[in-house]
C-alpha cells in the first residue's frame, strides 16, 4: 500500500506561514495541519488542491506517493 508524502511542513516554514495560518488560509482546523504534516492524514483532493493554491505550486510538486516497505 502506497503511502502519501508531503512537504507542508517545508513549504510552510518557506512561506513563514504557522499552521494556524495555513489552516485558516485552506479552511481546516490546525489540528489538522499537524496531522498531515506528521503523516498520519491523508486529505482530500480538494483539500491538497487549496494547499497548492496557497503555495502557488502543482500538487505533485507538494504532495507525492511513496511505496510502503515490506
Amino acid at each position: 500500500m502506497p503511502l502519501l508524502k508531503n512537504r507542508v511542513k517545508e513549504l510552510r516554514a518557506r512561506f513563514n506561514l504557522t499552521q494556524g495560518d495555513l489552516a485558516d488560509k485552506v479552511g481546516v482546523t490546525r489540528q489538522t495541519i499537524v496531522s498531515l504534516e506528521k503523516g498520519s492524514y491523508t486529505p482530500s483532493l480538494l483539500l491538497a488542491m487549496n494547499i497548492a493554491e496557497v503555495f502557488d505550486m502543482p500538487i505533485e510538486k507538494i504532495f507525492s506517493k511513496e511505496e510502503k516497505k515490506k
